[in-house]
């Protein structure tokens, strides 16, 4: 028979091992609370001056431009009419105008009616 010696982990060692698992764990991050693509989207159709829809909460549509942007409101600036500044908790969906079917149009024009 072969003489075996048994070996042992000193405690030190997994006193080591487990705190190294632990502050791993504390270093993870923490996801940011904001991603920046609402401004990011604001700035990109500002600078286009692209037209715009805005749906109110209550149906209502707003058609212009976004001039500018705060934390808490738009301002869309439209022609023939007064330009608004609308706050943003009144706001259902913005798309871009290009979007929206016309009035009275409700399947795009490839798709078939049934």
């Amino acid at each position: 028979m072969a003489n075996r010696k048994l070996i042992r982990p000193s405690l030190s060692n997994l006193r080591e091992q487990t705190s190294a698992k632990y502050a791993s764990a504390q270093k993870k991050r923490v996801p940011p609370d904001q991603t920046n693509a609402e401004q990011y989207y604001y700035l990109k159709q500002m600078t286009a001056k692209t037209p715009m829809v805005v749906t109110l909460m209550d149906g209502e549509e707003l058609r212009g431009v976004i001039e500018w942007y705060d934390k808490h409101c738009i301002k869309v600036n439209r022609e023939r009419e007064p330009n608004l500044l609308v706050p943003k908790h009144a706001i259902k969906y913005i798309c871009k105008q290009e979007d929206v079917p016309h009035q009275g149009e409700y399947f795009p024009s490839n798709v078939e009616r049934r």
